[in-house]
């Protein structure tokens, strides 16, 4: 099942953001190679990131959530998860 994942970026997510990044996008290669990461990246306007991820439970979900470097050390204010449906583009 697809999960969304944004996480809101704190008042100093930008900076630790460039600290952390590289551990931060370890975290998600390896769901990448797995072939679970449907899309992920930045939102533009710097207010944080937004992942739509495959999770067998949204217990998996929040647990990668909370496992995150961005999360750990505060990059992350906030975190929403929402089960998530894909239309469009038709999933392979």
């Amino acid at each position: 099942m697809k999960f969304v994942i944004i996480g809101r970026d704190g008042p100093e997510g930008e900076a630790k953001r460039k600290v952390h990044r590289a551990a931060h996008l370890a975290n998600i290669e390896l769901l990448d190679k797995q072939g679970r990461v449907a899309l992920a990246g930045p939102l533009t306007d710097k207010a944080g990131s937004l992942l739509v991820l495959e999770f067998d439970t949204r217990e998996e979900a929040e647990e990668f959530a909370r496992r995150d470097p961005y999360t750990m050390h505060g990059v992350f204010e906030s975190i929403e998860i929402h089960p998530f449906t894909q239309v469009f583009p038709t999933p392979r």
